[in-house]
């Protein structure tokens, strides 16, 4: 081997073990203020790890704009539960419970929608119009979550069962940690040393009331 490949040779190992060494940089996005509103936030929530996956992303960090993210993932989940319940019905077509299951957690999770639309009225896009109506937003996303509950307790089938929490599960959980960072929303604004006061009453009188309320 001559002079001048030996030469190339020996700077490409050295480059290469020192790219081995080299500790990642931490991602520009990233900031010390972000990672504490977040930590705020999926502070108290019982599924930590899921909150922090969720928003530890988000290019931003205002924690209205964050709790409405979490909501928005639960929406989406919710929406894809549907698509799910709606691929796995024609499987059960000669099984009429499986299809009365079916049919009735269709229902559920497009109740869950309509809960959603009033809740987004509720919510608003800042932390005032979230802390004025903060009760409705609490309990239109504890009935979220509960429309979940309500249809796989109706599956007694075991297999059913774990083929469709498996399908909608994610929707449960997503739309559950959104359930506890409104119930922990006192301490979320301690933390973050926000002043604005939660309103604890019922502002649900004030919005349209949701389609199901047109049709029998």
């Amino acid at each position: 081997m001559n002079t001048p490949i030996k030469l190339t040779f020996l700077i490409l190992c050295i480059a290469l073990t020192a790219t081995a060494f080299v500790v990642p940089a931490k991602r520009a996005d990233v900031t010390p203020e972000h990672e504490k509103t977040v930590a705020g936030i999926c502070n108290v929530v019982e599924d930590k790890n899921l909150c922090s996956i969720t928003l530890k992303t988000v290019p931003s960090n205002d924690p209205a704009f964050l709790v409405r993210y979490l909501a928005t993932a639960a929406e989406s989940s919710v929406k894809k539960g549907l698509n799910f319940l709606s691929e796995i019905k024609p499987k059960y077509k000669g099984n009429s419970f499986a299809t009365n299951c079916i049919t009735g957690c269709e229902k559920q999770l497009n109740n869950a929608l309509e809960d959603f639309a009033d809740f987004w009225k509720a919510a608003g896009k800042n932390i005032t119009s979230m802390a004025d109506n903060y009760f409705t937003c609490k309990k239109k996303m504890t009935s979220i979550f509960t429309y979940h509950s309500t249809c796989l307790d109706d599956i007694y089938d075991k297999t059913l069962l774990k083929e469709v929490q498996g399908g909608i599960g994610l929707g449960k959980r997503m739309s559950g940690e959104s359930v506890d960072v409104f119930a922990g929303m006192d301490k979320v604004f301690n933390t973050l040393n926000i002043k604005t006061k939660l309103n604890q009453q019922d502002t649900d009188s004030l919005l349209p009331p949701p389609l199901s309320f047109y049709y029998t």
